[in-house]
Formats: structure tokens, C-alpha cells, sequence
């Protein structure tokens, strides 16, 4: 967990690096931008983290967002991801050209969900993705289909009782780089909370899925003692709770502190 970014690689070559480290078994921590503003995502790339993701499926950003937030994000050298808000091909490929150095998509539960969020992120033969660099061939004049193709990544996020039904197909999809497993929306499935004990077990069986398959895998942690778990526990990709939940409990505590004296 080295939270060291390098501000003179082009973004995509740090996802290539992050992708290298990922598959080594490095643990690294994201930040998780729910707030739209590009001050607020310039402090989280640069307290130490390794990725930053901006959230456009449940945060207040937006597709018309992401460039201007991955241009805060980007001369941290820190690896700028973002999730969008459904696995809409036209979406992720304006993600993309926007400046996304790849993307995380949600609730995917079939081999059809992955294929076409694959296809999605990568130029022909490939995949589907229309040509349109508009922001990630800036400083990078070899810029060609097969170098972005070799370099974005595809996240998926597995949260679903369909979704674990068809794991190990989804896991044999070519060109899924990461799986992201959503334990709040996998509880929400099974019609179960959270931190219940059968949805923690559910969790474990996607984690030892993903590595049966050499397919890295990570989780969103809600505290620092679940992250710890989770880094433990075969986890490389660690989401920290949003800047807006941060933001939120350090002014709690403060207020809390200060009438407690």
C-alpha cells in the first residue's frame, strides 16, 4: 500500500502500472468521490490513496463532470476511475473520452452484462468502442486503439443473487481487469442487512471465485477495521468510505468533542 502516484505518467500509464500491482497482490486504497467538486477531489488523490473514483451512480457528480474532475485528479498521479451509473455502452465510452482511465460498472449479473461492459471499453477488434479521444490522447502522441485497449480498465461489480448464480461464468469473460463486489446492494438481494453474517459468508465465496480465476478483486469497506479485513483477506481494491460520509463523521466528531468539554 505505497498511496505513491507519479504526476509525470500519462494517466492510462498508471492504470497499466495499478493493473500490474493489482495482479501481484498489492494492496491499494480509492477514494470514493460522491461531492462534484474538483477542489474536494484534488484533497482526496492527494491524502495518500492509490485510485480515486467518482461516483456517478449514486453520487451528485455527473457525466458532464468527469473531465473536469478527472483533470483535478489526474496531475496527483493518481488513477482516476469512475462509476457509471448503468452498464450503458454510450455512457461508458463518454467516461472514457472524458478522461477515465477506466470505469466500474454495477450490477452486473450475466455473461451478456459483462461481455457488453467489456465491449464497451475497447476499441475494435476488441470491442465496440467508438473512436473520440478527446481528453486521454492529450500527452500521449503514440495514442492508438491497441495502447488505450492494453491500458483501461473494465471494473465489474458483481452484487446480485443472479450474479452470483453465474460467477464463474462472468469470471471467464475476456478482458474483465478487476471485480468489484458490492456487499450493500448483494445484502439488498437477498433481502438481508448488511453486516449479517450469511451476506459476509456470500462475499468470501466471490472473493475465492475471483481468485480461483486470477482476477483481482476488491470490496467498499464502511470502516478502517473492515478495511484491515478485507487487506488481509486477499482484497486489492479497497474503496474508503465517500468523501461526503468522511466529511460528515470528522464534523460530527468534532462538534461532539467540543460540547463534550
Amino acid at each position: 500500500m505505497s498511496g505513491q502516484g507519479d504526476a509525470a505518467l500519462h494517466p492510462l500509464e498508471a492504470a497499466g502500472r495499478l493493473r500490474a500491482r493489482w495482479l501481484e497482490g498489492d494492496v491499494t486504497l480509492g477514494g470514493w468521490l460522491y461531492l462534484s467538486d474538483s477542489l474536494s477531489a484534488e484533497i482526496v488523490a492527494r491524502a495518500g490513496l492509490d485510485w480515486v473514483c467518482l461516483d456517478t451512480q449514486h453520487g451528485m457528480g455527473r457525466s458532464g463532470d468527469v473531465s473536469r474532475l478527472m483533470q483535478a485528479v489526474g496531475p496527483t498521479g493518481k488513477v482516476g476511475l469512475v462509476r457509471v451509473p448503468w452498464n450503458e455502452p454510450g455512457v461508458i465510452m463518454n467516461a472514457l473520452d472524458a478522461g477515465a482511465c477506466g470505469v466500474i460498472v454495477p450490477l452486473v449479473s450475466t455473461v451478456a452484462d459483462a461481455e457488453r461492459a467489456v465491449a464497451a471499453c475497447r476499441y475494435p477488434p476488441g470491442g465496440i468502442r467508438s473512436w473520440g479521444p478527446a481528453r486521454p490522447a492529450l500527452g500521449a502522441p503514440g495514442y492508438s486503439a491497441a495502447w488505450a485497449n492494453e491500458r483501461v480498465l473494465c471494473i465489474l461489480m458483481i452484487e446480485t443473487e443472479e450474479g452470483i448464480a453465474n460467477v464463474d461464468e462472468i469470471l471467464a469473460v475476456p478482458g474483465i481487469d478487476a471485480i468489484f463486489i458490492g456487499p450493500a446492494d448483494l445484502a439488498l438481494s437477498f433481502g438481508i442487512e448488511r453486516d449479517d453474517p450469511a451476506n459476509g459468508r456470500r462475499v468470501g465465496l466471490l472473493r475465492e471465485a475471483c481468485a480461483a480465476r486470477g482476477v483481482p478483486v476488491g470490496a467498499a469497506a464502511v470502516s478502517v477495521d473492515e478495511a484491515r479485513a478485507y487487506a488481509t483477506s486477499g482484497f486489492v481494491l479497497i474503496a474508503l468510505p465517500s468523501d461526503a460520509v468522511l466529511l460528515r463523521q470528522a464534523l460530527a466528531a468534532f462538534v461532539e468533542g467540543i460540547r463534550a468539554s
